[in-house]
């Protein structure tokens, strides 16, 4: 008897998959909310570009912070999962490793003093942000050695 695609039913995921998903959601919809999101409306709204910036300014740490520790959280679920050498050989791990750097940088960046003129503040985040688009579109590690679908 054969098993037609309607048959298989998905696995539920557990608690480390459930944490890489809210974890994710949480860094990645962040980051784009914010830019995309919440300053164009603050500035559409009539607020003056001086406090938009200001806005984002006190902002923009606060949340590459979380994120950065987001990512850590998703990191210790792909090391329980695949093993630390998931790190480097998987693309999950390596976007993860890019987000860390991305995010120490622009932390140092900041605590150093060089303000909003600096290009580095705004590339450093957009590259985090598109990073974790990136990991968006990868699958969750299961345990087991069973990937789930992407998305999933």
């Amino acid at each position: 008897m054969s098993k037609s695609a309607t048959s298989e039913v998905p696995r539920p995921l557990r608690a480390g998959g459930i944490s890489w998903l809210l974890a994710q959601t949480f860094w990645v919809g962040g980051l784009w909310l914010l830019q995309f999101i919440v300053l164009p409306a603050l500035g559409r709204i009539g607020l003056a570009p001086l406090l938009v910036e200001e806005v984002a300014q006190g902002l923009r740490p606060l949340l590459v912070g979380f994120a950065g520790f987001c990512a850590l959280l998703q990191a210790l679920v792909l090391i329980q999962v695949a093993g630390m050498r998931a790190l480097w050989a998987d693309l999950r791990g390596q976007l993860l490793v890019a987000v860390f750097g991305l995010a120490a940088s622009h932390l140092v960046v900041v605590a150093g003093g060089a303000g909003a003129g600096s290009y580095w503040l705004v590339f450093s985040y957009l590259a985090m942000a598109f990073c974790g688009l990136l990991l968006v579109l990868q699958r969750v590690p299961e345990a087991g050695g069973g990937e789930s679908t992407p998305g999933r």
